[in-house]
């Protein structure tokens, strides 16, 4: 997955959020993720290293206001900003493709693991169907024998779907740490998905 800023980038886009307004850090992430869409949640280790160095250049000034430190832009931060207008317009054309592609990957992700659960799913309940239904002639051993392979493909069933969820939540957790995010849409299309699964499986018990 690309990075949502290149090199230098932040830096600027720091600045850029400091001449809107003056900041503490942590509203500085906040921004940073809510112009993102939630696709980069930076960290503390990224953020103020890189405020410390802009205030060692001259271009920010801090503050302590109680508990918090307010980051704000000086005059030079502001002409450098003013001076680098058309860099900031290609950073928010950036921006907008990642998010945008982080997207598509997280909703193809999502996609690809909801055919491997149907599949699943679908495989268990017809080989649950077709050995209840050839062990219903037999004797009653043979009828024991059916009851112990239905359980015992519930278990696999079971573990089916608490490996999927699993993987799942492994693969959102990764992506979100690494400043992903996880769209409303996605988790739509994810609840649509299992409901679909859901309905199938059914049918299939049924028939």
């Amino acid at each position: 997955m690309a990075p949502v800023f290149s090199h230098g980038d932040l830096r600027l886009y720091l600045l850029n959020l400091l001449d809107e307004s003056p900041r503490h850090g942590y509203d500085l992430m906040q921004a940073l993720s809510d112009r993102t869409g939630g696709t980069y949640t930076p960290s503390a280790g990224t953020i103020y290293p890189r405020l410390a160095k802009l205030e060692e250049e001259g271009l920010v000034t801090k503050t302590v206001d109680g508990r918090k430190t307010v980051y704000e832009i000086t005059d030079a931060g502001r002409a450098e900003v003013a001076a680098r207008a058309g860099d900031l317009e290609g950073i928010e054309a950036g921006l907008a493709d990642s998010v945008r592609l982080i997207a598509d990957e997280v909703r193809g992700s999502v996609r690809e693991a909801m055919k491997s659960l149907r599949a699943d799913l679908a495989a268990a309940a017809q080989t649950d169907r077709v050995t209840s239904e050839s062990h219903a002639r037999t004797a009653t051993a043979a009828e024991d024998a059916t009851r112990a392979d239905s359980r015992e493909q519930l278990r696999r069933a079971e573990a089916l779907v608490g490996e999927f969820r699993a993987n799942v939540r492994a693969d959102l957790r990764t992506h979100l740490a690494h400043g992903g995010t996880l769209a409303a849409s996605v988790v739509d299309d994810l609840s649509r998905t299992l409901d679909d699964a859901a309905r199938a499986l059914t049918r299939a018990l049924r028939g």
